[in-house]
């Protein structure tokens, strides 16, 4: 039998943000995942910019922050509309806001465009007293383009670093997870996501730095914490996520 965990279980519910990303989710399926979030009392719920006004409405009172995207999942769009998006999301009650960086940009070496980009996201969003993630996708870049991304972060005052969409050709790794903790600030922190889907890889990742991870497996992760500790389960049956993250 596993030993019990050293951590307590808000300390780890809190790493989650519950990911409603998937495309096919319906409202239905979407306001049951914001109803799971709120039993496992995650870290915030992640949901598709166009729900999460209803989400901020649904999660009013409790602890866990409505969150969404900008520029996702590509970060293609231009700096107008990634602010734009901003501006809407924190109207619409989003407390933290996960931005894709310009990938394009950032392959191509413009370097003066993507701290523009990122830091024109970061300074609404922190104008209206909100957070924000940054997603590199690392599955495209090399160790010195994640690097240099680190730094722009640290520049603009970013809330956290972040490995991926979900929707990458890969997630997140442990290496890249050392590497972003590493060359973020102190006060930048790091969010893995991609691949983080049971009790041992939130552990494992936590060892790393990590301090949220974006997740569909909410209930496979912290039902498995209350049965390796003798706790009784959140939800007897908890409904399953389609996947994504």
């Amino acid at each position: 039998m596993s030993a019990p965990e050293t951590r307590t279980y808000i300390d780890l519910s809190k790493m989650i943000d519950h990911s409603l990303l998937n495309p096919t989710l319906t409202m239905e399926a979407l306001e049951r995942g914001i109803s799971l979030a709120l039993a496992y009392d995650t870290g915030s719920v992640c949901i598709m910019p166009y729900v999460l006004k209803r989400c901020a409405e649904l999660l009013r009172g409790s602890t866990v922050k409505a969150s969404t995207t900008i520029g996702f999942p590509h970060g293609g769009h231009t700096t107008a509309i990634k602010v734009a998006e901003a501006r809407q999301a924190i109207a619409d009650g989003g407390e933290e806001l996960d931005m894709v960086v310009n990938v394009s940009q950032v392959l191509s070496g413009d370097w003066d465009y993507v701290h523009r980009d990122i830091g024109a996201v970061v300074q609404v969003t922190h104008d209206a007293g909100q957070k924000v993630k940054v997603i590199f996708e690392n599955c495209y870049l090399n160790a010195a383009q994640k690097i240099r991304l680190c730094e722009i972060c640290n520049e603009v005052g970013a809330d956290w670093v972040k490995t991926s969409t979900g929707y990458g050709s890969s997630g997140a790794t442990d290496e890249d997870l050392v590497l972003m903790r590493t060359h973020a600030a102190a006060n930048v922190q790091v969010k893995a996501a991609g691949g983080i889907r049971d009790l041992d890889a939130l552990l494992r990742v936590r060892g790393l730095g990590v301090t949220r991870v974006g997740a569909t497996a909410t209930a496979v992760i912290l039902e498995e914490y209350c049965r390796r500790n003798g706790l009784a389960p959140v939800i007897a049956q908890p409904a399953s996520t389609p996947s994504g993250y």
